[in-house]
């Protein structure tokens, strides 16, 4: 029996990388995503804090320099969380870039499987053929031979 080849097999081999490729750049700018998302969440939580100790200072004793202290650690806080946000703008997109380029690798292989199974089902059909035509001939052969052992 033949053997199947696909002629692309090189081409669909280079696509299935492409596409592993694509994963991993895919679940590392996720994973930077949501380290920037958890840095967010520590200025957060630094804030808060810092907010909680202001208060704190204003309803005891007041110390002016502590109060003006914490008011720019708050401030500072905020700015940070600001430009964290930014941060975190620019992972998304980093995400939502790796998302579409593993969408097209994966369409791209998806592509090439398809056509590799077209020619396998080609493949199938041109070997059934020939197979017919090999028992047609047999049985030919066979018929014409009785035919003459008759007429002997």
């Amino acid at each position: 029996m033949a053997k199947f080849i696909f002629k692309m097999q090189n081409i669909l081999e280079v696509k299935e990388k492409l596409e592993e490729q694509a994963k991993g750049e895919y679940a590392i700018a996720i994973k930077e995503l949501e380290l920037e998302k958890e840095k967010y969440q520590r200025l957060e939580e630094k804030r808060e804090n810092y907010e909680d100790k202001l208060t704190d200072l204003m309803h005891d004793s007041l110390h002016i320099a502590k109060i003006c202290h914490m008011e720019n650690a708050v401030e500072v806080m905020k700015f940070r969380m600001q430009e964290q946000l930014k941060i975190i703008q620019i992972a998304e997109r980093k995400v939502e870039n790796a998302r579409q380029k593993l969408n097209n690798a994966m369409v791209e292989r998806k592509t090439y499987e398809k056509l590799k199974e077209k020619a396998f089902e080609e493949f199938k059909i041109e070997v059934n053929a020939q197979e017919k035509k090999e028992i047609d001939e047999l049985v030919s052969y066979k018929f014409t031979q009785k035919l003459k052992m008759q007429e002997e």
